[in-house]
């Protein structure tokens, strides 16, 4: 076994094509097809489906281009190591984020961190926290931006500022009538969150500590945007949980009520493999991102941490 039939391995369940996965390592088909053949043979394994269009990986076939993956990531992390590159930021990066996160936090730092380091590529995937984790354990994703504890023991998280949930509601409800407001005085009619899947809607719940499916409405909807659940309160009526980056004083000024001290927050980290060696990426990241934030999110003297799951 070889790192080159790895490599091919991995371009055939890229490309889904035999000669397209031969063009991407710069051989020929037949080339490609005979390596191929003799990892199969080595291994005593099919990992491929020949009989399938487009191209697929049999069953253990996608556990092998799993681990091909990881093995010639970490190689990739060795050649670094000796290259003595370190403090180098020079190439491409995919980095995952959270929905919740993302339409609020990006427009705010990546423009200033672009220009600054112009030969870095931040290739950016919005993606829910548990796909995050799967592909950062796997070493698919280089860095990931999500709302941590994550608890992962392959996984590093670096943390960057605590973010504070505010209360949005239609203008007619009595909760603005209030200055602050208690977890206590939240009540299930009217709640409106996320569906399955966001951490957010996971974190409302862990503060409203009620069960809102005993509680039915004429009018039932989970959204899969803060900003959708925004605009239907301000149309319809009843609530919701929102991150304090989405507050937009041109269009919620008359819509928001914060929480009394503590108040609820999440923890928002950059999380990489705990073998990813790009200590200055993670340095230059962190820091463009904290001087393009509030200053109030960074201190955690006021703020009682929400669990995300």
């Amino acid at each position: 076994m070889t790192i080159q039939q790895l490599q091919y391995v991995v371009a055939l369940d890229t490309h889904k094509h035999f000669v397209k996965a031969a063009e991407s390592c710069f051989v020929t088909q037949p080339t490609l097809t005979l390596q191929l053949k003799k990892l199969e043979e080595e291994i005593s394994t099919t990992l491929f489906d020949r009989s399938s269009q487009p191209l697929a990986p049999t069953q253990i076939g996608e556990v092998f281009v799993m681990k091909a993956k990881r093995i010639l990531k970490e190689i990739g992390e060795l050649k670094d190591i000796v290259n003595d590159d370190r403090n180098l930021i020079d190439g491409e990066y995919k980095v995952g984020i959270i929905p919740t996160l993302a339409p609020y936090l990006l427009p705010l730092f990546i423009s200033g961190f672009i220009k600054k380091h112009s030969n870095t590529r931040l290739v950016v995937e919005e993606l829910q926290s548990e796909r995050i984790i799967e592909l950062l354990i796997n070493k698919q994703l280089d860095l990931g931006l999500l709302a941590t504890p994550l608890t992962e023991p392959d996984l590093r998280e670096i943390p960057l500022f605590y973010e504070p949930f505010l209360v949005y509601t239609d203008i007619e409800n009595d909760l603005l009538n209030r200055k602050t407001i208690s977890k206590d005085q939240l009540k299930p009619d009217g709640l409106w969150i996320l569906r399955q899947g966001h951490c957010f809607r996971n974190q409302t719940l862990n503060i409203c500590d009620f069960d809102v499916s005993e509680h039915h409405k004429n009018l039932v909807m989970e959204g899969g945007s803060i900003e959708t659940l925004k605009k239907m309160i301000r149309e319809v009526s009843g609530y919701t949980l929102i991150p304090e980056l989405s507050y937009d004083a041109n269009y919620d000024a008359t819509n928001v009520v914060k929480f009394i001290d503590p108040q609820p927050v999440r923890e928002i980290s950059i999380v990489t493999h705990k073998h990813f060696n790009k200590e200055l990426l993670i340095t230059e990241l962190r820091k463009s991102i904290l001087e393009n934030t509030p200053e109030s999110f960074k201190k955690n003297t006021k703020f009682k941490t929400i669990n995300w799951k």
